[in-house]
This record gives C-alpha cells, structure tokens and sequence, in this order.
C-alpha cells in the first residue's frame, strides 16, 4: 500500500476462530497455494492456513486495509496480467532492468516475478509501511539474505521521496542507481524498465490518481518496451463506486477502461507515445462484505508501453 487512505474508523473484525475453508470463503486458488508451499517450505495443509491467518492478523494490526482481511496478500494479481510475460522478457533480454514494485505490501508479486526468472538484483520494491514488508518475509520464510529485493519506504505523494517530473524523452544524465542504498525513489528518474502498481490507484480520489500516474511515468526509462502495468477496482463507465466497502469506506472512485487510457495516452504522456492496453473483468463477491446490495465488483487489468 502506498499513500495512506482512509479505511474507517470501525474496520470490520476478522474471523478469530476460522472453522471455515479459506478456499470455500475467500476463493484462494490451487496454485496460489502451491506458490506459498513452494515458497514456505510449509506442506501440511493445516499448518499453513494457520501461518497465513497469523500473518494477516498481525498485518490487520499495522492497519486495517480491506484487502488484508479478504487475503489479497496471497492471491497473484502481477502474473494474472497478459503483459506480465512481457516484463519477464524485459528482464531476461534488457542488462539492468530496473523493476519497481510499488505499493508492494508483502511483496508476493516480486517474490513470484523472481521466482520465474527477474533477476533479484534488478528488483525494488516500496510501501508507505515497512511493517508490512517485514511480515511477507516473516510469511514466505526468508530473511534479507535469502530474499535481498530492498525497500524503499516512503509517501508516493511526498515530492522529496517521488519528484513530480515530466516522462523522460532522453536517457538520464545521471547513472544507475545503486539499489541497495536508495533511501527515496528520486535517484530512479528515468531509469527504470519496469513498474507494477495493484491494488494501488484505487485508494485515491480522481485528481490524485492523476497525480501518481505522473509521478510513476518520471520514473519510467525512455526505452521502447518499458511499462507500468497494474490491477484495480474499476466500472465500466469512469465514476464513484455504489454500495458499503469494508472498514466504513462510502465509495471508491473508479477509471472505466476508456478513461483509463485516455489518462495515460495524452494526458500523462503525449498522444501515440504509449500503448495502452485494459481488460476489465467482473468478479463475484457474494459473500465477502464488499458491498450489501452488489454480488459483483470490476477489476481493471492493464499495461502502458512506450514505444
């Protein structure tokens, strides 16, 4: 999670008890459970679904985000993007490709991008709150040595950590940064290859979104092929969502696909600089609070690629 939003004063409390089945409940797939075994080392069925539930209440301590209660931290959002083959490329044929996962949280979708070959000395990751980087490796078993992707925490919206700058059309003056000892992402201007930003934007009123969407395109390599690409709640027509979302939030303002391109291909970057590419997808969720009177909410799946 990256800039704080507001979740509520009364969030609403986890199953304690947990007699039900996380698959039955929260829909966590075979494979995402094969990614943690792999992952933790941790076989037993049991044994791991209390491992989660531990992680996710201490998580729901630091503070209360909806996604923690629903166990979004274990679900793949980057590997179920169509251009997630394509950052994998970019890391495996571009020496030096800098990939920035912001808003990581826990750090699942650079753990699964490492595990499918991104070279882990390319990667860097951000969060608002360092806490909840301490508990993915508490989660997936590793320390700083078995896992050295470094953090950088930091506001988003903090122009000293983020500079506001306009999207590079020429290869920085400055040289590549040591990644090992950023303390802000402001050495990263212009020099990185790739960004993945879910579970981000949606946080964020219109005009904000617009204000993060410029400062993550600064940050963006001029190269042909470099991308942002990410996942959030969407509609299908650009407005405030309906309905209760956990922890008291009234609504969430949400990008159709068409909007959500033309923010990126003509306002962020000049027109035809980009390729933008969205696929918005209906999800059921009956039966997880997200909302009394709607069983189904919109995911936006996307890409932006320079040319």
């Amino acid at each position: 999670m990256q800039g704080r939003a507001d979740v509520g004063r009364t969030p609403l409390p986890l199953d304690e008890h947990f007699d039900s089945s996380l698959e039955t409940d929260f829909r966590i797939r075979p494979e995402e459970w094969a990614f943690l075994k792999a992952q933790t080392g941790i076989d037993d069925n049991d044994e791991l679904k209390k491992h989660v539930v531990k992680i996710q209440a201490d998580a729901y301590a630091i503070y209360p985000y909806p996604c923690i209660r629903l166990f979004a931290f274990i679900r793949r959002k980057l590997a179920a993007i169509s251009a997630y083959e394509q950052l994998l490329q970019l890391g495996r044929e571009r020496e030096g490709a800098i990939f920035l996962d912001i808003g990581c949280a826990f750090g699942g979708d650079v753990r699964r991008a490492v595990a499918d070959g991104y070279p882990v000395q390319n990667v860097v990751a951000s969060d608002l709150e360092p806490g909840f980087w301490r508990l993915g490796h508490e989660l997936f078993r590793s320390t700083p040595e078995t896992f050295p992707v470094p953090l950088v925490p930091g506001d988003a919206f903090d122009p000293a950590f983020l500079p506001p700058v306009a999207p590079c059309t020429s290869p920085p003056d400055i040289p590549r940064p040591d990644l090992q000892t950023l303390t802000s992402l402001a050495p990263l201007v212009g020099h990185v290859s790739a960004i993945h930003a879910s579970s981000l934007f949606h946080l964020f009123d219109e005009d904000k979104q617009e204000q993060l969407a410029r400062a993550l395109a600064g940050l963006l390599s001029p190269e042909p092929g470099s991308m942002i690409l990410g996942m959030h709640t969407g509609l299908p027509e650009k407005g405030w969502s309906k309905g209760t979302w956990p922890g008291g939030k009234s609504s969430l303002f949400c990008h159709s696909p068409e909007s959500w391109a033309e923010l990126w291909d003509g306002q962020v970057f000049e027109k035809g600089t980009v390729k933008v590419e969205t696929v918005l997808r209906a999800v059921d969720v009956s039966g997880l609070g997200l909302s009394p009177n709607d069983a189904m909410m919109y995911r936006i799946a996307w890409s932006v690629t320079r040319f």
